[in-house]
């Protein structure tokens, strides 16, 4: 039985193609995946993200508990509403996920993992906070689930016309988001308000009670923002360059070969999970982008050749603003940007350029 999001009734209702995302009906596309994506990059679109789960840590040792969680450095967090992009590493330096921690007090914080790693990643953070003896509370805040404190549901609402459209719907909202920067958040009535998009562009994530979350998903839909499937979430997330958990990183990969060493604070005297072994094994490859220079199509797993050694396509598609093929790819050391490479397509070596892997953000191609 495939897991549903308050939603689903509503994607059914405007005519989504369904699929099975991870064990969840999730919407693909609610027509033209293409039309999403522009929508996106040139007005507004809105996403059903509330298959991503909500994790409440609370306690008086919350950033004790988090400082040695994940790699990046919660101490960075010290206005109420800021959020930080962390890796949440295994004792072998592999991702076990990649999550968004937000600040609300030093006795509150909220992170919000992946759908398809939240039981693991709950598990995983119980067991710590055990071991290490700490008084945190955990509560996971998904919808669908009951606890003290109620389901939330999450709707994202991505583009150039983003807030002014949600501030259409939400006036009440405007106040307290209309100076908001990227990565913070802000409480507004019962409105969670965050600045942490997927696609590359301008936008709110916005968490309610899930109970009231069809109300304002059609709400936004009368005010002329389009539905979006996962089928544009991932075209505009790969223009972004920005990495999906189980293509571009997993537990067998480090976040320095993920292109995450931004989020790794390694210069500090704190320990966290993982550390010893980045330490040991450093950086192995790096992660850069590729665009064909050859007709055909990049995907996941095809084998990149260079001079260098061979590397490996971690997630690749037709980039609807280049009118390309593009892929984010994890390549060895010594590989430059501008250099040429060929990619191993159905036994045909096909021709591709390394650039920096952001490919296109705030409508228009970065490259």
């Amino acid at each position: 039985m495939l897991k549903k999001t308050v939603l689903n009734a509503a994607h059914r209702a405007m005519n989504a193609r369904m699929v099975d995302f991870g064990g969840w009906d999730m919407p693909v596309n609610y027509g033209s995946q293409i039309e999403e994506h522009h929508a996106v990059r040139n007005n507004c679109g809105m996403f059903d993200v509330s298959h991503m789960c909500p994790v409440d840590v609370v306690g008086p040792d919350c950033r004790a508990f988090l400082s040695r969680l994940v790699a990046n450095d919660v101490a960075k967090l010290t206005v109420s509403g800021k959020a930080l992009y962390a890796a949440m590493l295994n004792e072998a330096g592999g991702v076990i996920d990649d999550l968004i921690i937000y600040f609300l007090t030093d006795t509150h914080f909220r992170i919000v993992v992946n759908a398809g790693t939240a039981e693991k990643d709950l598990v995983w953070m119980q067991a710590k906070v055990s071991e290490w003896k700490l008084d945190v509370t955990i509560t996971q805040r998904r919808d669908g689930e009951s606890f003290n404190g109620g389901p939330l549901a999450i709707i994202a609402v991505q583009g150039p016309n983003a807030r002014a459209k949600v501030w259409q719907v939400l006036p009440q909202a405007k106040a307290a988001t209309e100076g908001l920067k990227a990565f913070f958040a802000a409480e507004v009535d019962q409105f969670f308000i965050a600045s942490t998009g997927y696609t590359g562009e301008d936008g709110y994530e916005i968490m309610l009670p899930a109970c009231e979350a069809e109300a304002l998903w059609n709400a936004l839909h009368a005010a002329g923002v389009a539905p979006c499937g996962l089928g544009a979430r991932d075209t505009l997330r790969l223009e972004a360059g920005m990495n999906l958990y189980g293509q571009d990183m997993d537990e067998t990969v480090s976040p320095l070969d993920a292109g995450l060493i931004w989020t790794v604070a390694m210069k500090d005297e704190r320990n966290f999970v993982g550390k010893s072994a980045l330490t040991a094994t450093g950086q192995q490859k790096q992660f850069l982008g590729l665009i064909l220079l050859d007709k055909g199509v990049l995907r996941g797993h095809q084998q990149v050749i260079t001079k260098q050694g061979n590397g490996e396509i971690t997630s690749g598609s037709f980039s609807p603003i280049l009118q390309q093929s593009i892929a984010l790819a994890r390549l060895p050391l010594g590989v430059q940007i501008g250099d040429e490479v060929e990619v191993d397509i159905r036994g045909k070596l096909l021709k591709a350029k390394v650039v920096k892997p952001v490919f296109a953000r705030n409508g228009k191609s970065a490259i």
